[in-house]
């Protein structure tokens, strides 16, 4: 068999099996979703709700086109998402020193405890999925998947 051949199977194979990882990985996400739903992390609309709140409680304070970047999502998207949770008191608009127009979302009180509750069920949702899978496995998953997110988020730039 010649080198190049070899190459292109190896290829076929590799490319093969990341079609195979991207069906599983949209199919594992739209049941995440709808667990996400059922335990309050996502919205009826299915909009982030404990995503938003996560970024607010570990990155600090921003603006509504910032989350959308790191999402990636619309940024109509994540202003619905946000006048909603601004409406519930989980989230605040606050100004923004760098930027008269556009308004710095951040957490507010309620919204640090309505992250906690979400954050515990879906903690305890982890724990009882992971109840049957080996570690070594679970830890190669994320290191897959954070490198396909490194690739892809290249690619979306």
């Amino acid at each position: 068999m010649s080198l190049n051949k070899v190459n292109r199977t190896h290829e076929t194979a590799n490319g093969e099996a990341m079609q195979e990882l991207m069906l599983e990985t949209i199919s594992v996400f739209f049941l995440l979703r709808a667990v996400g739903k059922r335990i309050g992390a996502v919205t009826a609309t299915d909009g982030g709700y404990w995503g938003i709140l996560r970024s607010l409680k570990v990155e600090g304070a921003q603006t509504v086109p910032q989350i959308a970047r790191s999402r990636p999502v619309s940024r109509q998207h994540v202003q619905k998402l946000a006048n909603e949770m601004i409406a519930e008191g989980v989230i605040e608009s606050i100004s923004n020193p760098a930027h008269q127009k556009s308004k710095l979302l951040q957490i507010t009180a309620k919204g640090e405890l309505v992250f906690q509750e979400i954050s515990e069920r879906i903690a305890q949702e982890a724990e009882s999925l992971a109840q049957d899978m080996d570690i070594d496995e679970l830890q190669i998953s994320i290191k897959v998947l954070r490198r396909l997110s490194k690739q892809l988020k290249q690619m979306l730039r």
